[in-house]
């Protein structure tokens, strides 16, 4: 996206989790843990994918995306659809947006990645310059 920036890839993390699973230091249970309105916002606005749950291997997980700001007002910490985010993109100088990986049949959820976007300009402001 044009106004992508200050971008964190949580897949060393991911990595570590999975890693963690199969040599047997951590339980499925310990990263299959999504609360019931994050498995609702999944089923419901999410985003398939095209990539197997790590944990279960049975499903594809769904892409949640949340947006934060403090420009937003009320759509703040609400899902969005990647195609919205182009608009909100051009309206707002700057907006955080979060991208959870769910998976909808064992829980699975980790933070995929995260980043900024928006105009990277200073709201506009009435009257006169001072």
């Amino acid at each position: 996206m044009w106004s992508q920036r200050a971008v964190v890839d949580y897949g060393l993390a991911k990595r570590a989790a999975i890693q963690s699973i199969r040599s047997g230091h951590m339980e499925s249970r310990d990263v299959c843990d999504a609360h019931p309105y994050l498995l609702r916002a999944a089923r419901t606005l999410g985003e398939p994918t095209d990539y197997g749950c790590p944990i279960c291997e049975r499903q594809n997980v769904t892409h949640v995306t949340y947006v934060y700001g403090d420009e937003l007002g009320r759509s703040a910490g609400r899902v969005k659809a990647s195609s919205d985010l182009v608009e909100m993109a051009r309206e707002y100088e700057e907006f955080r947006v979060y991208v959870v990986e769910v998976c909808q049949g064992c829980g699975w959820n980790h933070l995929a990645v995260s980043f900024l976007l928006g105009t990277g300009d200073p709201p506009a402001r009435g009257g006169l310059p001072g």
